[in-house]
Formats: C-alpha cells, structure tokens, sequence
C-alpha cells in the first residue's frame, strides 16, 4: 500500500498500547486522539542500536515534544517487548505493538527490504504527524534516528 498522502485522513487503527500513561491491557484508536496533533513513528525493533537511538532522542527531548504533541511509536513487536523496552530505556511515552503489521501496511512502511543481497520484508522507518482533524500534515520518511527529533520539532512548532 502506498503511504497516505498529505492532508488525507490518516487510517484509522485499533490495537494494543504499553507505557506513557497506559495501563497494562490497554488499547488505542487513532480517531479518538483528535483535537491535537499526534505522531506515529514506525520502527523496525526494539532495542536494536537504530530503533534504540531515535526512542532515546525522544526521550532526552521529551519535555519539550509532549506539550507540541502525543508521540506514540509503533512496531512490529508485541507487548511484553515494548514493556522490557520501555523499562530498560525509561521511555516516558507509549508504544504500539502492531504484530498483524496491519497498522504499518496501512500506513505504506511494511516494505521489501534488503540486506547483503537477501530480500525481506519490514517496517521501513517513518513518521507521520497528524493534525488535530485527523489529516496527515506532515511525512518523514527513512528517518535517520539522530536527525528524527530535530525534524518533528521542526513540524509541529
């Protein structure tokens, strides 16, 4: 599927969430965040030097992104996962465990990847940032973890 475009509405999603202010068993819908801007950034894996670098720039930076927005990351891995990562790293926002990869082919960024010659499917790092209607207003895409925070900053201000 392709990515959503600007200024289309962003898909729609239910699924499970762990950490920031979610308590355990806890799940989300997108289309009940409206009114304020939110940020759903793709990642490949948890703890993995990459995916571990841009959580940790979110987090060092947190003071300053979560009065511009609600930041959740979505990956691939399940719950139990994001909780060891989440506590491992002291995250103090959310994450989403999209194990269908549903949420990702919806949103364009589960793709054929390559690696040493041998083709794969995964999560292609991206952000989206959704504007408090609901409509995409800005995509970053195959982010570079230490540029990922400068860039939404940038976005939402």
């Amino acid at each position: 599927m392709p990515k959503p475009a600007i200024k289309s509405a962003a898909p729609d999603f239910t699924a499970p969430v762990v950490g920031g202010d979610y308590e355990p068993g806890a799940t989300i819908t997108l289309s009940e965040l409206k009114g304020g801007p939110v940020v759903l950034y793709f990642y490949p894996k948890d703890d993995t030097p990459g995916c571990t670098k841009q959580a940790c720039g979110i987090r060092d930076s947190w003071a300053a992104l979560k009065k511009v927005a609600r930041v959740f990351g979505i990956s691939p891995d399940a719950v139990r996962t994001h909780e060891k990562f989440i506590k491992k790293h002291e995250l103090p926002f959310p994450l989403i465990a999209d194990e269908d990869k549903k949420i990702a082919e919806a949103y364009g960024v589960w793709v054929e990847k390559s690696l040493y010659g041998r083709k794969y499917m995964g999560v292609e790092r991206s952000t989206f940032v959704i504007d408090g209607r609901g409509k995409i207003a800005a995509v970053f895409e195959k982010v570079k973890p230490e540029e990922h925070v400068g860039l939404l900053l940038e976005a939402l201000n």
